[in-house]
């Protein structure tokens, strides 16, 4: 049965998360007329994530009622090319969102920007230690984009999304209380910072008697009642917990539900269609420029949606796997080294070092989104590598974010896997324990790449994303410098026991790490390295922008969400300042 063709629209946007939201938002305000598709239900928050219901651990965080079905559509995984790659059957290492909302509706609120440093990795790092320093195969290139001329942009979001902490480099100046390794900030955080925890004045203390400068984390979790931009009203974090894998049930937490959606959603411009899984974008017969997209219904019909202007905005995975099925860019091939389309898949390096007391307790169950105390000392290139086996770091911290009661118990080292004797340190250090996170880099890769499954196909019969990815030795030698130095601090405060976590020797998908995949249709100056230019427009097909953290050409210590917030808002005007004026390559 052929396709259902529906009447032409200005914009169709693909994915209702943090770009998509802001991307139909602001180019509705265009005066263009907008669809925004997502494969995901709709929900009303104040109905679907109510107390107690939304604090049920088993639904969201085992169950995983607002991710990727993956019983229609997954990817496959493996090491290195030599092994055959299997579906991920379980969601484990990553959980991105099915949802209206998209993955923000499930994060942490770690609201943090990148370093300036981050954008351009590659050449500051010839720049301060020659070209030798580079990493054996590493494919980590400049953004082609500055931190300067993404400021703006942080700060825009960053008002949209009430962040609250405290200005560390305000306009050049270093400021007392905040993070002083940060980039200049135009102005100060819409929001104030939150509250210093017990677990995080002991980090604190530990830290500074060791030279380094602790701070408040940035939270997307207001600090005290918010109105946006958008004359949306978010209340103030409770410190309920529950905040990563599950919804807010008080509208505290920043996402596309609260800062976006309820005024986008009035927009005469605009019309939401969920339940709707694209599964193409449409080329013309020169394959030059984009008609619209074709996305199956939830009857599974296929319906044909013409546009002027296509907008990629959702996520990592499916924002890749999109331009390869549509035959956007040239499909990236690791031997050669050539092609764009799935080149510098990235993740993000992690660990922690775990503390146990006798005679002190933290009441775990009190947190919420990013609550806590970190150190960027340690972070990009903050610190002389010069006698280092690796590029990049970390950031430091302690976090109170409320510990489930299922999956949030830290036991020390010598306990049983089971029984009595697992159930009595539970019971034990439940409340007298914390741990001393790293949340690291990651450079990308030539052997670590998105391409299409040859095997493995969806519900709709398409060949599903296959990711090949490992640790490599940059990365391990980062984590094991990070591990010692976590040590460090804990050992200064003074725990009864230390459990520390080994380094991996290889990548696994199975246990959670984080949300933060990222690359596969990365942004660059040059066409033979990226698959978009600076704007996130593609080189090939110039009607079409992909923008989230597919276009991260490797990743640094921060969590993306934020900086990817900024290149929404940054393409958003680029599109309204630029390409609706003069339709065609902006580069």
């Amino acid at each position: 049965m052929a396709a259902a063709k529906l009447k032409p629209v200005d914009v169709v946007v693909v994915g209702t998360g943090v770009v998509g939201s802001i991307m139909c938002m602001e180019l509705a305000n265009a005066g263009l007329k907008v669809v925004g598709l997502e494969r995901g239900r709709m929900t009303e928050p104040q109905h679907d994530f109510a107390m107690p219901y939304a604090h049920d651990e088993l639904k969201y965080d085992r169950h995983s009622d607002i991710f990727q079905n993956l019983s229609r559509e997954t990817i496959t995984f493996r090491n290195t090319m030599s092994e055959i790659a299997l579906p991920m059957r379980e969601l484990g290492s990553f959980k991105p969102g099915e949802i209206v909302g998209g993955t923000t509706v499930h994060w942490g609120c770690h609201a943090r920007r990148f370093l300036p440093w981050d954008f351009e990795v590659h050449s500051q790092t010839i720049a301060r230690y020659g070209k030798n320093r580079i990493p054996e195969a590493c494919t980590s290139q400049d953004w082609g984009i500055t931190y300067e001329e993404l400021e703006p942009y942080y700060d825009q979001f960053e008002h949209l999304y009430g962040v609250g902490g405290k200005a560390g480099n305000l306009e050049g100046k270093i400021q007392p209380g905040g993070n002083p390794f940060e980039g200049a900030r135009s102005r100060e955080f819409p929001n104030p910072p939150t509250k210093l925890t017990f677990a995080g004045a002991l980090f604190a203390q530990a830290a500074q008697s060791l030279g380094y400068t602790p701070f408040q984390n940035p939270s997307a979790a207001m600090t005290r009642p918010y109105v946006n931009p958008h004359r949306l009203m978010l209340g103030e974090c409770a410190r309920g917990g529950f905040c990563s894998s599950h919804a807010c049930a008080n509208g505290a937490k920043a996402s596309p539900l609260t800062t976006v959606m309820p005024a986008l959603l009035k927009h005469r411009n605009f019309e939401l269609r969920p339940l709707a899984n694209v599964i193409k974008v449409n080329l013309d017969s020169e394959k030059k420029r984009a008609v619209g997209v074709t996305y199956v219904d939830a009857q599974g019909r296929e319906v044909e949606q013409p546009a002027d202007l296509v907008i990629l905005a959702s996520y990592t995975f499916s924002n890749t796997r999109l331009m390869l099925l549509s035959g956007i860019g040239k499909p990236y091939e690791p031997v050669s080294n050539q092609g764009v389309v799935g080149r510098n898949y990235s993740y993000q390096t992690g660990g922690r070092v775990s503390l146990f007391f006798e005679d002190k307790e933290f009441n775990p169950f009190i947190g919420g989104g990013m609550i806590g105390t970190s150190i960027d000392d340690l972070s990009g290139d903050n610190f002389d590598h010069s006698n280092l086996g690796f590029i990049g770091g970390a950031y430091v911290a302690v976090q109170s974010n409320g510990a489930e009661p299922i999956h949030s118990k830290l036991m020390p080292p010598g306990t049983p896997r089971w029984g009595s004797g697992w159930k009595q340190a539970a019971a034990q250090y439940y409340r007298r324990s914390f741990s001393i996170t790293y949340h690291g880099s990651c450079q990308s890769y030539r052997s670590h790449y998105l391409d299409l499954d040859p095997t493995y196909r969806d519900a709709n019969g398409l060949p599903l994303l296959r990711m090949t990815f490992n640790w490599h030795e940059n990365e391990q030698e980062m984590s094991t410098y990070m591990r010692d130095k976590c040590a460090e601090i804990a050992k200064t405060i003074g725990p009864s026991k230390i459990g520390t976590n080994p380094v991996p020797a290889k990548y696994s998908i199975v246990p959670y790490q984080s949300t933060h995949n990222i690359g596969g249709a990365v942004m660059g100056a040059d066409p033979a390295t990226s698959a978009l230019n600076k704007y996130l427009q593609s080189w090939d097909v110039p009607n079409v922008f992909v923008i989230g953290g597919s276009a991260f050409p490797q990743n640094g210590a921060s969590p993306p969400t934020e900086t990817i917030g900024a290149l929404a808002c940054w393409a958003a005007d680029s599109i309204k300042d630029h390409y609706l004026k003069r339709p065609g390559a902006l580069v």
